[in-house]
Formats: structure tokens, C-alpha cells, sequence
């Protein structure tokens, strides 16, 4: 027999051992390196038992032919979860490396509450331990996420903030977890968040509660 046969022969073998289905079983299973164990790993907010059943029917399936759809379509019920990565452990278990959506406010809508993701995603809110000092953002989400990139470029004490306020006329105001209330202008408010940063900490301005920046190159003390 020629080479090129065996090696035919081997793949349809190798075709047919890779998959069976049992007549009482609706789903297929593999005589291939058939997955036994699901492990989940890199979570902080997402019950890894409950995914791991949401994904049990790939269960028994081959691990050299897997199909990652399967596993796509049972992740997408966790809006937490914003991508994740596979790594194969022959013979028989499937390792999921999830990596998880970062909440950086609690926003609320008028209506309902949400989490805000540092890429702007909208999640569906629930009480949370790890997120429960998450500042709120209130009014319009709108350049919300251009405003907080501002912060952390000029290093605001972001961890100080209470609240986002947003105003329809295209400002914030900043409300601090001491009561201070720093009032920006619609545009150019980069300035004055730098000219916050470095009086805040003298002490001559403990005293005062509002810092008003709405007049341009004025602050307005209260």
C-alpha cells in the first residue's frame, strides 16, 4: 500500500474516531481528546460556576476540533465579560482565560442605574462589593469618557470624587467625597482642574466648599 493511501486512511480514521453520536444523545460527542474539565481563570466579578454550566454542553466534545462559537454564544450571557482567551490542557481540559469589563462610575439615567466601563459600555447594574465607592455620573453620559481620560492625564485625585454632574449646557461640576464642589466652564476647563490640583492642597483654602471656574480666568471662592 503507497504511502499516500495510508495517510488517506489515517485521516478518514482520524475523521471518524474525532466525533460519535450516541442514539440516546442528541448532542455530539468525541473519541478524540473528549473534554472532561472546564476551568476558568483571570475573574474578579463573574461567578465561575455558573458559566462553566452555561457552557457544559461543550462538554464531551472535542478539545482538538473545538468550536469556539459554542463558547462565544455561552459568554455573551455575561455582560461582564469582555473577551476571553482559550488555552488547551490535553488530554481533557479547556482552560478560559476571561478578561472582564472595568466599571469606572455608577451612572444613572434618570431612570435606571448602570455601570460605565472605561470604553463607554453600558452594564446592566447590580449590587457589587468591589464597586460599590465607584463615584456616580448624573445627567448625560455624553463626552463623559473624553472628560475622564482629561483627569487622568492631568492626575486628578480621581479616587476623591463623589459625583459627576453633568449640565446640558456642556459643563461639570465636580463633587468631592469632602463636600468640595470645583464648578468647571463648557470649554477649556483644563486649566483650572491644574490650578485645583495644586491649591487644594494649601491649606489657606480648607475653608472653602465651592471653587467656581465658570468665568473664565476667574475663581469664584465660597
Amino acid at each position: 500500500m503507497s504511502k499516500s493511501i495510508k495517510l488517506f486512511n489515517l485521516i478518514i480514521l482520524f475523521i471518524i474516531l474525532s466525533t460519535y453520536t450516541p442514539n440516546n444523545q442528541s448532542n455530539r460527542k468525541s473519541l478524540l481528546f473528549p473534554i472532561k474539565k472546564l476551568k476558568i481563570s483571570n475573574h474578579n466579578i463573574i461567578n465561575s460556576a455558573e458559566l462553566i454550566e452555561v457552557l457544559s454542553n461543550i462538554k464531551g466534545s472535542s478539545l482538538f476540533f473545538l468550536n469556539h462559537d459554542n463558547i462565544k454564544e455561552g459568554v455573551a450571557n455575561f455582560e461582564f465579560i469582555e473577551s476571553f482567551e482559550l488555552k488547551k490542557i490535553y488530554p481533557d481540559t479547556l482552560k478560559i482565560i476571561i478578561f472582564e469589563k472595568k466599571p469606572i462610575v455608577i451612572y444613572f439615567n434618570g431612570k435606571k442605574n448602570f455601570y460605565l466601563s472605561e470604553k463607554n459600555e453600558l452594564i446592566k447594574f447590580r449590587e457589587i462589593d468591589k464597586f460599590k465607592n465607584l463615584p456616580l455620573l448624573i445627567g448625560k453620559k455624553k463626552n463623559f469618557n473624553n472628560f475622564y481620560n482629561n483627569l487622568k492625564l492631568i492626575n486628578f485625585p480621581i479616587n476623591k470624587i463623589k459625583s459627576f454632574n453633568y449640565f446640558n449646557i456642556g459643563r461639570w461640576d465636580i463633587i468631592l467625597k469632602n463636600k468640595i464642589i470645583v464648578k468647571l466652564p463648557d470649554k477649556n476647563y483644563i486649566e483650572p482642574l491644574e490650578n485645583f490640583i495644586v491649591i487644594m492642597k494649601n491649606k489657606d483654602f480648607d475653608k472653602y466648599k465651592i471653587f467656581d471656574y465658570r468665568i473664565s480666568n476667574q475663581l469664584i471662592l465660597n
